[in-house]
């Protein structure tokens, strides 16, 4: 499995049977290193209805015939603006051609078209990827939780953990998750995108490993061998 950090919370995911995107916000995107219409996958996979985490899912489903797997009411969002989909929910997974896709809780919001009117779109989620004997958690947007200790039980070889504060999980509690994972290396994102997310990763890295823990602090582009 290979894992392509894309900027933010946006992750390009190739196994042996397809290639994933998670996640895709390029488009508008200040850290992004390539555009939307340089994706090709076979699947999209959306933690939560955000622009920042779901703004270029349709074009680059449509575009490249590709599968958006999401909550139920994302997936039916989707599917109406003629989108090909696969609708879950949390504590529920699925077993896909190229593996099994799980979605677990996180603790956030979910929701497009924010002002006056938003729409909301159902439980945000984090995700379990198991494809090529390898297991990925991406936690998307959410807030430390008791319950990453189950989640941990699955025996992660990869966590992607938001450290941006904010909005979601800060250095501080991004630590403690990793108690919790256990994964055999983490992925910082959702940070340095703009200025309320301002992190230093490679700090985050420096203490994550006096803690017993590994951390690879990817650049956009730069990818990673699970």
């Amino acid at each position: 499995m290979k894992l392509t950090y894309l900027g933010h919370s946006c992750f390009l995911v190739e196994t042996s049977q397809a290639r994933l995107i998670i996640d895709p916000f390029l488009t508008g995107n200040p850290v992004a290193t390539l555009k939307a219409e340089d994706i090709a996958c076979d699947y999209v996979l959306l933690s939560h209805g955000h622009d920042d985490h779901s703004g270029d899912a349709l074009p680059i489903a449509q575009r490249c015939g590709a599968t958006i797997v999401a909550n139920f009411e994302i997936a039916e969002y989707f599917a109406a603006k003629g989108a090909k989909t696969h609708g879950m929910n949390p504590g529920g997974g699925y077993n896909f051609p190229f593996g099994r896709v799980k979605l677990t809780l996180a603790h956030h919001s979910s929701s497009l078209e924010v002002g006056l009117s938003p729409i909301y779109l159902g439980s945000p989620c984090g995700i379990l990827l198991q494809a090529d004997g390898r297991t990925l958690y991406h936690a998307g947007d959410t807030a430390l939780f008791l319950d990453m200790q189950l989640i941990g039980r699955a025996g992660l070889d990869v966590a992607l953990l938001p450290i941006g504060d904010n909005y979601t999980m800060g250095p501080d509690d991004a630590l403690l998750a990793l108690d919790f994972l256990k994964p055999k290396v983490a992925v910082p994102m959702h940070y340095n995108t703009w200025p309320p997310i301002a992190q230093d990763a490679d700090a985050f890295a420096a203490r994550a490993a006096t803690a017993g823990h590994t951390v690879r602090a990817l650049r956009a582009g730069q990818a990673l061998e699970v």
